[in-house]
């Protein structure tokens, strides 16, 4: 049975998860499997994981540049 802190916990996630796809695609980067990690709820890892998900080099490449740039700012 989930409890309200598991709710909490996914709300939190779902949520952290959601900003960063706005993010990403604020600079016109998609990361198709982003989401909750939902087999973290079964680990010992107090909150639960944001999987990033996979995508393909030019995706890869092109969040490589815009953090280098944010980083040179």
């Amino acid at each position: 049975m989930a409890t309200a802190k598991n709710k909490d916990n996914h709300d939190d996630a779902q949520a952290t998860a959601e900003g960063l796809r706005e993010a990403l695609r604020a600079h016109g980067i998609t990361l198709p499997s982003l989401g909750v990690d939902l087999p973290s709820f079964a680990g010992s890892y107090p909150p639960p994981l944001v999987a990033l998900g996979n995508c393909n080099a030019a995706t890869a490449r092109k969040l490589a540049d815009v953090l280098r740039k944010a980083a040179a700012r």
